[in-house]
């Protein structure tokens, strides 16, 4: 067994989809005459796109019958999936590169944990694909963070025990998940946002690579 497994989230730590989840919920609310800023779009993170679509009716003060509800549902991922279709290597954040690699070249176990149901693909578009021994996605989960699952059953494809498992999270919902799982968290983003974490960076571009040695026990 490993002695350690590193897991990440996709959107706004690999790479920034967050932008065209953002550009696709506006388009609905648009729709529904409602103004979705950006300020909005942080209610959103990491959170399912059913929760998602709750939220912005609510915001709205909109209702939906089931049927609708399941219209948009489809019709917000359809305009998603346009932007997405679009990416490259171009759209990997800063560094996260070299942190994969390092990890690769030390033989640590990766996994991805996510809630978007279109992981596999992006990672496919952006050639990150090949560094992730598992992927954990909305495809494979039943419960949305903050409920731990995403990272326990990464954790227990990585044969690596929870509490040796590292998680990268740019989200609370994200970051409370990793905390409830008894993994250590690493915020990426704002650390007064991400205050709960057991450690903060604006970026992966703060993050040294003696850093990662000790997380990793090289």
């Amino acid at each position: 067994m490993h002695k350690v497994g590193f897991i990440f989230d996709l959107d706004g730590v690999i790479v920034d989809t967050a932008k065209y989840h953002y550009l696709a919920w506006k388009k609905l609310a648009e729709e529904l005459n409602f103004d979705f800023t950006k300020e909005h779009n942080e209610l959103f993170k990491g959170v399912s796109r059913k929760r998602c679509l709750d939220i912005l009716l609510n915001l709205a003060d909109a209702t939906a019958t089931e049927e609708q509800f399941d219209i948009w549902m489809v019709e917000k991922n359809r305009d998603y999936l346009a932007y997405i279709e679009k990416m490259d290597a171009s759209e990997i954040l800063p560094d996260v590169p070299k942190v994969l690699d390092f990890l690769k070249k030390n033989n640590i176990p990766i996994a991805l944990g996510s809630a978007s149901k279109n992981a596999q693909p992006i990672l496919e578009k952006v050639n990150l694909l090949s560094y992730f021994d598992t992927i954990i996605d909305g495809n494979s989960v039943s419960k949305a963070k903050p409920d731990p699952e995403v990272f326990l059953i990464a954790a227990e494809k990585l044969d690596v025990p929870p509490k040796n498992c590292i998680v990268f999270e740019d989200a609370v919902a994200g970051i409370e998940a990793a905390n409830a799982g008894n993994m250590t968290s690493i915020g990426i983003g704002d650390a007064k946002i991400l205050q709960e974490a057991d450690y903060n960076f604006s970026d992966f571009t703060e993050i040294d690579l003696d850093f990662l040695k000790k997380l990793a026990k090289v």
